[in-house]
């Protein structure tokens, strides 16, 4: 099975995806994590990614499309994904279902997190993330126990440098702009379903499994 989740920045793609990697056995493909691991490496091609990222905007299909694919190349995609943060653009999708085809398999289901932009900025501006780790904490729904500080290893947090305000809202802009137009793209498949994106994250769980028939 190889499922698409489509939303803005915020929507809780990362966490739903986590969650239904565990529970259906399939690879989490986040090209967000792709970008980060690259963007720090010290070659032209992650100079080039942390232009992108710090500005809020896309990396360039052609760079993204060659990520991705070499990702899910990979023997633990064999038995499908759950894509998280691609496709951004109709140029990517038409490219993800052109590869999958070459092996005879297809996205089964595109499901859209539906969540208000006030409700995406608090999100987005709060978030920050453990400096070794990686552990992400939010200020407000679930900080850290000592301020600034990773629970798990004790190593400074900060917040990335696309969740800053300004670059929020202008990621924010770009997704609609640039992105929100799959919802037709997959609507048009019969592979579209849109779920509540708000509330506590069991709320959304419950939302998806209902969508997916998941038993819990």
């Amino acid at each position: 099975m190889n499922i698409i989740l489509l939303g803005p920045p915020g929507a809780g793609k990362g966490t739903q995806a986590a969650y239904l990697a565990k529970k259906l056995k399939l690879a989490h493909v986040a090209t967000g994590d792709l970008f980060r691991k690259v963007a720090k490496e010290r070659t032209p091609l992650s100079e080039t990614l942390r232009s992108y990222m710090e500005k809020g905007l896309l990396v360039p299909d052609e760079i993204t499309i060659r990520m991705l694919l070499q990702r899910i190349a990979e023997p633990d995609a064999a038995g499908g994904v759950i894509f998280d943060g691609f496709p951004r653009t109709n140029t990517q999708a038409r490219a993800l279902d052109e590869a999958l085809v070459r092996e005879n398999k297809k996205i089964d289901k595109v499901i859209n997190f539906e969540v208000s932009r006030k409700e995406l900025i608090t999100r987005l501006s709060a978030r920050c993330t453990c400096s070794q780790c990686q552990a992400p904490y939010h200020i407000i729904t679930s900080p850290p126990k000592v301020a600034g500080i990773c629970d798990r290893c004790g190593a400074p947090l900060l917040q990335r440098a696309d969740d800053a305000p300004e670059t929020v809202k202008k990621r924010l802009e770009v997704y609609f702009t640039e992105t929100a137009p799959l919802i037709d793209y997959y609507k048009a498949q019969g592979k579209l379903v849109s779920v509540n994106g708000e509330g506590t994250v069991a709320d959304v769980e419950k939302r998806i499994a209902s969508v997916l028939n998941i038993k819990k």
